[in-house]
């Protein structure tokens, strides 16, 4: 049939989305913003008039997602889900395979009912550190854990964005939403099968990048742009701070070179009970931003390459020391920093600024240096280099800086700093970070209990309460899931799991537009008869075999379209695809939703498809190719078990 003139505008604008939402010129949300408004302003060819184009703002599926947010931060921040992680590393230490079941098993039911996010951000260093104990690479388990969360999503309607958009998409076809626990049976067949993958053909699959226990400094090969310089009696550095060093013209500092850490040795008096009094030498490390002014005789600890060492050593009479190997016992110790690993979420603030544009030398004395970005590390000229989502940074910071980024969600901790976080070796009084508010108060939230496994705090088992009511009234009642989702927000705030700062604070505003702009998208491709026309094709290629093949053919075609342009945005395209494809081949409506929603799920075969999976990309050392390798076995498998399933419970 031809394509009519909306149609094909309609058509163009998806391409460009798709262009945008692969190369990322600018963040997905902003790109789904101008579909939004291109919708809008071209109406008389799209049919989608400006109230309809953001109508999706008011959506329930995205109302249901922001209340989900919420819902989930309460579990978080009273201690439920770092309680979980404790138990859970009681239960595995000491034996891999225990660590690989427990982890998979546990992560994918409980991305069930909430947003598998703060799992899996909680479970990264608890799983790191544990597979450091049992000596395997923490590469093993990263991947198993991301795909084992998205398994889990598909168990209720509220576990995944991704199930609330298929039942929008149900909604305006049959005029009802899927209920509760309508996906369940499918979703617990789709995890066992998942599951039964990733413990055997997938655990050999998924290759070893990273080696247990392995020296930060040494990982990413850092050690080569790290030097120490010793301060002369006569060098025009005594007296300055690291800070000013770069501020003050009169030292002329045009270096490619960072100052990390100043050692300092003096004689301490010590009392034997033998021989009396006798003095021994310490050493009091401070990091760069601490204010420290340097003295005749410091070391310096410095990053940047052997040239630039030699011009700085030249120009400010310092004396080089014997290029040993710096290692992260040598950055770890100085007053008041520590050295982390921290990877950066997609809905970091970070995302798409630079170390220097975000201040963080200036605002929480922070230093980049090195990032991972998949299996590339890059250690020098950070300071002007964007941040990505997925990025792993290797930072020199301190702890109050780290728990407020982390609070802010800004960044993920890949590793349990409570061995690298050693202090002073001198003794210094601790100062008040970013971390802390007015007078030092603790500004670190309400989180209750830690990753030790001590019981959480008493408003823990009242959050899982609220999370489990809103769930099981909007199941066994008339009411709407997103009243009940929002009724367990309120009580959330009164019961004092959470305050109003932080449940907007929770929400990942990017995400919400980023949804509220691509779903008049959908709109569009119904109303001009582009999803017809696409509906059409799949059941032409389809035709003459059983229904059972087009279901398959939709599901595979979301598949592969979720790992490339998001899930999210594969329900909202193609999910009025799938509804005339029913009603070309004059089939049941409710399977090729679901068969989108399951599909569009199995974004495994890439790490951009799905947010769980730039969050152990950096952490596991992982290549593109290794997802593909891992992933397309799962999908194919997937295909099958969950095409079948759908097939044989509700029909074709």
């Amino acid at each position: 049939m031809a394509l009519p003139t909306g149609a094909l505008v309609v058509f163009a604008l998806v391409g460009v989305a798709v262009v945008l939402f692969v190369l990322e010129p600018v963040p997905p949300d902003i790109t789904a913003i101008g579909v939004l408004v291109s919708l809008a302003v071209l109406e008389p060819l799209t049919q989608v008039p400006a109230t309809e184009a953001i109508a999706g703002f008011a959506s329930p599926a995205v109302v249901t997602i922001v209340a989900m947010y919420i819902l989930s931060s309460g579990l978080e921040r009273t201690g439920v889900v770092d309680w979980l992680g404790g138990r859970l590393a009681r239960f595995t230490r000491g034996s891999e395979r225990r660590l690989l079941g427990a982890t998979t098993v546990s992560t994918g039911v409980f991305a069930g009912l909430v947003n598998n996010t703060p799992v899996v951000a909680v479970f990264v260093p608890m799983v790191t550190g544990l597979a450091d104990d049992v000596h395997v690479s923490p590469s093993k388990f990263l991947l198993p854990l991301s795909f084992a969360a998205m398994l889990g999503g598909t168990l209720t309607l509220v576990g995944s964005s991704i199930n609330l958009l298929a039942s929008d998409v149900l909604r305006e076809a049959v005029g009802r939403p899927l209920g509760m626990f309508e996906i369940t049976p499918v979703g617990v067949v789709v995890l066992v099968a998942g599951l039964a993958y990733l413990l055997t053909v997938g655990y050999r699959l998924t290759p070893a990048r990273r080696a247990p226990r392995a020296d930060v400094v040494e990982s990413y090969g850092l050690g080569r742009r790290l030097a120490q310089v010793r301060v002369r009696e006569g060098s025009p550095l005594v007296g300055s701070t690291p800070t000013e060093l770069y501020l003050d013209e009169t030292l002329g500092f045009d270096f490619d070179l960072d100052v990390l850490q100043v050692d300092r040795r003096r004689e301490r008096v010590a009392e034997d009970n033998e021989e009396g009094l006798r003095s021994r030498t310490v050493t009091d490390s401070y990091i760069a931003g601490s204010g420290q002014r340097v003295a005749a005789g410091d070391v310096l600890t410095v990053r940047a390459s052997r040239q630039e060492v030699n011009r700085f050593a030249e120009a400010y009479d310092l004396r080089q020391l014997p290029r040993e190997r710096v290692e992260s016992e040598d950055l770890e110790g100085a007053h008041p920093g520590i050295l982390t690993e921290v990877v950066v979420p997609p809905s970091s603030g970070l995302v798409g600024r630079t170390p220097t544009e975000a201040r963080l030398a200036e605002r929480f004395r922070t230093q980049v240096l090195a990032l991972r970005r998949g299996g590339t590390v890059t250690t020098a000229d950070l300071a002007d280099r964007p941040i990505e989502a997925g990025d792993t940074l290797l930072l020199r910071t301190t702890e109050p800086s780290v728990d407020f980024l982390r609070e802010e969600g800004d960044v993920i901790p890949v590793s349990d700093r409570a061995d690298t976080a050693t202090g002073a070796r001198g003794a210094v009084e601790p100062e008040a970070g970013p971390g802390t508010g007015p007078g030092g108060a603790d500004r670190s939230g309400t989180r209750a209990g830690d990753a030790t496994g001590d019981a959480p705090g008493l408003r823990a088992p009242l959050s899982v309460s609220i999370l489990l009511g809103a769930v099981l009234l909007a199941a066994v009642t008339p009411l709407a899931i997103p009243v009940t989702a929002l009724g367990g927000v309120v009580a959330m705030v009164a019961t004092g799991c959470l305050n109003a700062n932080e449940a907007y604070d929770a929400v990942s505003w990017n995400v919400v537009f980023l949804l509220a702009g691509i779903l008049p998208l959908g709109v569009a491709l119904q109303r001009t008869g582009g999803a017809a026309v696409l509906g059409e094709a799949i059941g032409g290629l389809t035709g003459g075999l059983p229904p059972v093949a087009a279901l398959g053919a939709v599901y595979l075609l979301a598949a592969g379209a979720a790992s490339v342009v998001t899930p999210v945005a594969t329900v909202v395209l193609l999910g009025p695809v799938a509804v005339d494809t029913a009603a070309t081949i004059d089939a049941s409506t409710l399977p090729f939703v679901l068969s989108v929603l399951f599909g569009a799920s199995a974004a495994y075969i890439s790490p951009i498809g799905y947010q769980t999976n730039l969050m152990v990309y950096g952490p596991g050392g992982y290549r593109f190719t290794d997802y593909t390798r891992v992933g397309l076995p799962l999908v194919a498998l997937l295909a099958v078990v969950s095409t079948a399933t759908i097939a044989l419970l509700y029909g074709v």
